[in-house]
C-alpha cells in the first residue's frame, strides 16, 4: 500500500502529460513527445530507473504514444482538407529511413548527450517560432528533390533523437517556404505517421535485451507507460486540432515557441544539476 501511495503522484503526472501532449499534438501537428519525453524521464528517474537506459526508455515510449496520437491528429486535420498529401508520398522512404538512423545511433549514445540534443534542437526552433517574420523565407515553393529527400530524411534523423513526431521540424520547412503554420500542422500529423512506426521498432531492436530496464518493457519502450497514455492521448488530439483551426497564425508560433523554450530550459537543467 505504501508503494502505491509513493507512486500515485507519479502516475498522476503522467496522466497530466498525457492530457497535454494530446492537447498539444492536434493543435501543432506534433505527437505530443516534445512534453512526454521530459516526463518520462524524470518519472523513470524516480522510479529508480538506472540513468544510462532512461533517455533512451522515455523517446522508444514516446514514440509509441505517437503512432496511435499521430494517427488520430492525422485523420481530424485531412478531413478539413489541410494536409498536402503530395509531400507526405515524397517522404514514404526518407522519413522513416532517417528515424531509424536516429534509433541505431540512440541505442548507442549517452543520457546526457541525448538530452543535449533535445535542448539545443527545441531552443532553436523556439527561437524561429517566438521571433519569426514573414520575410524569413528561403522561397515560394517547396524544393524538389534530392533537397526534399535529404530534408526528409534530416527530419527523420533529428526526431527520432528526440523523441517527437516531426511536427517542430516540418512546420518550420513548410514556412520557410511559403506555406501557412496551418498547412504546416496538418500535414505535420501525417510526418509523425511515417516518423513513429519506424522509430517504435527501431528502439524495440536497439533496446533488446539491455539491463536496467523496468518491468513490461519491449526493448526501450516500457508498455506501462504508453498503455497508460493513450487513451488519453487519442481522446483529446482532435480537441487540439479544433483550437488549432480558431487561432491565428501568430498565436500558434508564438505558442509553440514558449513551449518549446520551456522544455529547452528544463532539459537544460537536467544537464547542469
Amino acid at each position: 500500500m505504501e508503494f502505491l501511495t509513493e507512486l500515485l503522484p507519479f502516475i498522476l503526472a503522467l496522466v497530466a502529460a498525457g492530457a497535454v501532449a494530446g492537447i498539444l499534438a492536434g493543435m501543432f501537428g506534433i505527437g505530443g513527445g516534445a512534453i512526454l519525453v521530459p516526463i518520462f524521464f524524470h518519472v523513470f528517474g524516480l522510479l529508480g530507473i538506472p540513468e544510462d537506459v532512461r533517455m533512451q526508455l522515455a523517446l522508444g515510449s514516446s514514440l509509441a504514444i505517437i503512432v496511435p496520437t499521430s494517427v488520430r491528429s492525422f485523420m481530424a486535420h485531412r478531413q478539413r482538407g489541410a494536409v498536402d498529401m503530395a509531400l507526405l508520398r515524397s517522404w514514404t522512404i526518407a522519413v522513416p529511413l532517417g528515424t531509424l538512423v536516429a534509433a541505431a545511433v540512440a541505442a548507442k549514445a549517452s543520457s546526457a548527450e541525448l538530452r543535449v540534443i533535445f535542448a539545443i534542437i527545441a531552443l532553436v526552433l523556439a527561437f524561429r517560432m517566438i521571433f519569426n517574420r514573414a520575410s524569413w523565407r528561403l522561397g515560394d515553393d517547396l524544393p524538389g528533390n534530392p533537397i526534399r529527400f535529404l530534408v526528409g530524411a534530416g527530419i527523420g534523423v533529428l526526431s527520432g533523437l528526440m523523441g517527437i513526431g516531426g511536427g517542430v521540424l516540418n512546420n518550420t520547412f513548410m514556412t520557410l517556404y511559403g506555406r501557412t503554420i496551418h498547412q504546416g500542422v496538418a500535414t505535420s500529423s501525417g510526418v509523425g505517421v511515417l516518423i513513429s512506426l519506424p522509430g517504435l521498432a527501431g528502439y524495440i531492436l536497439g533496446g533488446w535485451g539491455t539491463p536496467g530496464l523496468p518491468p513490461f518493457s519491449t526493448g526501450y519502450v516500457n508498455w506501462i507507460a504508453v498503455l497508460l497514455l493513450i487513451p488519453i492521448t487519442l481522446y483529446l488530439a482532435p480537441v487540439g486540432a479544433r483550437i488549432a483551426h480558431a487561432m491565428s497564425k501568430r498565436q500558434l508560433e508564438a505558442g509553440f515557441g514558449i513551449f518549446l523554450t520551456l522544455i529547452s530550459i528544463q532539459f537544460f537543467l537536467t544537464i547542469v544539476l
